[in-house]
């Protein structure tokens, strides 16, 4: 994986901690600790990626899945404990739109200035399209049922919202085993073997070092938006669907652009779909049952113009990978509709 030069952030991970306990000013600690989680997002995937080239392909890209969105999770267990639910469902909204309006726009973008045309495994874009618009029904079918229900108590929300996370965990795993077991070559094949260029111990050591580091920024994080958006003026929600939900994936979000530039863009799309279907299929219904074991329940209705968002976002991206080319004007369109829902979530989310 490309190394974007994300480390020099690590100078924020101090400057957080002093902000917190020194200078106590609320909004300086919420603008320090989502740059400090940057970096330490970018080790956790490196960490990650030394010790896949070490466990080999299948067991490789099962620790690739399992990892990937670590950051987010960590931070939306947190937002979770505090009850903060509607900044959860934001975020995680919001991690979804990012990854296939803004990244794969701006690879689509940013290769096609290089490259007249590239080219990607049009079959793999199909399996994981069909796994988010699975995704979408998930996240429609309750949001239905909330609306067009006469008398809905929380008891009927809590099993539609168990029954639905629970399928879709368990489309997850068998999309594992498809993508790694069954169906390996439907996504093109195999990179070249590389040589882990840190030893287990150390790999495993920068993975649990920066995960902690994670989530005590994390708590700095949460425990300063409510005093932030307050000052700022803005909604928790649109800072929960456009800052929160960047933060986590920032280093992943360079890697892929740099990987369009370099002309593979099929490790582009796998980064972008890869992501949002985890987010979508596993991150998601996992906190209901997070929220379930740590305090009150979490339902999973979301908004009609979250849903909306999400179905209009993978509907637009399917179309447009249909062929299993790219180009820059692709690009453009993708990120364009990425600014028109953020003005659009703006207004509607605004205090």
């Amino acid at each position: 994986m490309p190394k974007p030069s994300v480390y020099w952030l690590l100078i924020f991970v101090p400057l957080s901690f002093a902000a917190e306990f020194a200078l106590h000013q609320p909004v300086l600690v919420f603008v320090l600790a989502c740059l400090a989680i940057i970096p330490l997002a970018g080790l956790i995937g490196r960490a990650t990626d030394q010790l896949a080239m070490r466990a080999g392909p299948r067991v490789g890209g099962l620790l690739n899945a399992t990892f990937g969105n670590i950051t987010e999770l960590i931070i939306a267990v947190l937002l979770v404990r505090a009850q903060q639910f509607d900044v959860v469902k934001a975020s995680l909204i919001g991690s979804i739109l990012s990854n296939l309006l803004l990244v794969l726009g701006a690879s689509y973008l940013a290769g096609g200035l290089r490259f007249v045309e590239q080219r990607f495994s049009a079959r793999a874009a199909a399996v994981h399209s069909a796994s988010l618009l699975l995704a979408v029904a998930g996240l429609l079918m309750p949001a239905v049922f909330v609306a067009t229900a006469a008398h809905d108590t929380a008891a009927q929300r809590e099993v539609v919202s168990i029954t639905v996370a629970a399928v879709l965990i368990v489309v997850y795993a068998a999309a594992l085993v498809f993508t790694l077991v069954t169906h390996t070559h439907i996504f093109g094949a195999a990179p070249a073997p590389e040589r882990a260029e840190w030893p287990a111990a150390q790999a495993l050591v920068v993975l649990l070092l920066a995960a902690v580091v994670v989530g005590v920024e994390s708590e700095f994080l949460v425990g300063s938006l409510e005093p932030t958006v307050a000052t700022l003026g803005v909604s928790k929600l649109f800072v929960g669907l456009f800052v929160v939900a960047i933060v986590g994936n920032a280093a992943e979000h360079a890697s892929a652009v740099l990987f369009a530039i370099r002309n593979k863009m099929d490790l582009s799309i796998e980064i972008a779909f890869g992501s949002s279907t985890q987010i979508a299929l596993l991150v998601s219904p996992l906190l209901v049952f997070v929220s379930l074991a740590i305090g009150p329940p979490m339902d999973f209705v979301f908004s009609t113009f979250e849903v909306v968002a999400v179905a209009l976002a993978t509907l637009i991206v399917a179309v447009i990978s249909l062929d299993g080319r790219s180009n820059w004007l692709e690009g453009l369109e993708l990120l364009a509709v990425y600014v028109i829902l953020g003005v659009s979530f703006f207004y509607v989310v605004s205090p």
